[in-house]
């Protein structure tokens, strides 16, 4: 490390840092945050703050990244290896509706109002649209589910996806990201019964 170089932690206190940040954000948002503000309520300082993202925008999409691997570690975890497709299929949704049911109203509002973020969430809802589709070919291919297109069924289930993402969902429904996630498992799954 040359002089000038920015302290680094150890990778568990930033970890913990993440986790902090975490849990501020989903509870209140962020974009009314100042670093200042982020600093005062983690008890630390700015230049701890510099040493995990050079801006406040970096930072609010390092964060952002950090929920979603956490997320999709946990979302993963739900899915028992050699269920039935259709309970894959329904644990999958469910879990990604928990994940999301951790966030505030105010932090997916500031995470789709927030294009770096934003973008995080988009990535993350296609990579989970890719997963869903494999799910469904797996059910298809064991005689689970009608012989569906795959992809077709995926692409549905992707196009709700990027709606509750959006807050359309929610806008013409009044139901949470979670609970979203919750009636599109339900949805998705009988539709392709065998």
């Amino acid at each position: 490390m040359s002089p000038g170089d920015p302290p680094t932690f150890p990778t568990a206190r930033r970890g913990a840092l993440f986790d902090q940040l975490l849990a501020l954000f989903l509870d209140q948002g962020f974009v009314h945050l100042t670093l200042d503000d982020i600093a005062a309520r983690l008890h630390c300082s700015k230049s701890t703050l510099y040493t995990l993202a050079r801006s406040k925008d970096d930072l609010v999409r390092a964060v952002t990244v950090h929920f979603f691997r956490a997320a999709t570690e946990d979302v993963e975890c739900a899915v028992i290896p050699g269920a039935p497709a259709r309970e894959r299929i329904a644990s999958y949704l469910a879990a990604v509706g928990r994940a999301l049911g951790a966030a505030s109203p105010q932090f997916m509002a500031d995470l789709n109002g927030f294009a770096p973020a934003r973008e995080v969430y988009e990535t993350n809802t296609r990579i989970a649209s890719r997963r869903v589709q494999q799910l469904i070919a797996d059910g298809v291919a064991a005689g689970e589910f009608r012989d569906v297109h795959a992809a077709f069924a995926a692409e549905l289930a992707a196009t709700m996806m990027v709606s509750i993402q959006q807050g359309r969902v929610h806008e013409h429904t009044g139901l949470d990201d979670a609970a979203a996630y919750r009636e599109l498992a339900a949805i998705l799954t009988a539709g392709i019964n065998a």
